[in-house]
């Protein structure tokens, strides 16, 4: 077993519930897109666990940079919205 795998997956998963918790109390939609970006780096984290990773190098990539891009836009939104 990978420990930094675990590590990773284990931070996802905190992040994905501080998503919807933060989501949840402020209504705001930033922390959710937050959450579900962390939600899809879980994914992948969890595919490298079970030994998948590999067969599903394709699918990860395309994952991994929609998440990035979902964090990216949250980003972006919260950094240029006017208030």
């Amino acid at each position: 077993m990978n420990i930094m795998s675990v590590i990773n997956l284990v931070l996802c998963v905190v992040i994905v519930i501080f998503g919807l918790m933060g989501w949840r109390r402020s209504k705001k939609i930033f922390p959710l897109y937050i959450g579900i970006a962390f939600g899809l780096f879980g994914l992948s984290h969890l595919a490298t666990l079970t030994g998948q990773a590999a067969q599903l190098e394709v699918l990860l990539i395309v994952i991994r940079t929609a998440a990035y891009l979902i964090v990216a836009y949250a980003v972006y939104k919260v950094a240029f919205s006017s208030k």
